[in-house]
């Protein structure tokens, strides 16, 4: 048996800075767990939902999440996990329980579960910047008219 030699070629497609559409999402974080709002919110950041998705590129949208003094998490978290934040003075380690943060800075819980699980350069830090977090329904982003992004 022979083998054909194929005569097209295919080529890896990277999307330029020009090409790239970025578009506006709203996320209601009512009630949704930490994580797994997270991790799709992440997603979208990332740009990984798109054809034209480059993993060296921000190919990402903008992301807006609201209510986020309503998140929760599961089983005992609530009550046990704690947030550590060091100011980079000698003793000057933070600890914040969940519950706590959720009444103070609800907006910081969000943030930082996603930002976890984005790159860790620049281009995460990059990308986490389109990221906005409210603690309640209202936001200064109408006029870009966002669509509703439905969390399955």
């Amino acid at each position: 048996m022979s083998k054909q030699k194929n005569t097209y070629s295919i080529r890896t497609y990277s999307a330029k800075e020009g090409e790239i559409k970025r578009d506006w999402y709203i996320v209601d974080a009512d009630g949704q767990t930490v994580g797994r709002l997270a991790t799709k919110v992440a997603s979208v950041l990332r740009g990984k939902h798109k054809v034209s998705f480059t993993p060296n590129a921000d190919t990402g949208d903008f992301v807006i999440v609201v209510n986020a003094g309503k998140i929760k998490m599961t089983g005992k978290r609530e009550d046990q996990k704690e947030y550590f934040h060091n100011t980079l003075y000698p003793g000057g380690a933070r600890f914040a329980k969940f519950k706590d943060l959720r009444a103070n800075h609800p907006d910081r819980i969000v943030e930082s579960a996603v930002k976890g699980m984005l790159p860790k350069n620049t281009l995460g830090r990059s990308i986490g910047m389109k990221l906005k977090v409210y603690a309640g329904a209202e936001h200064p982003h109408e006029a870009q008219q966002p669509k509703v992004m439905v969390l399955g």
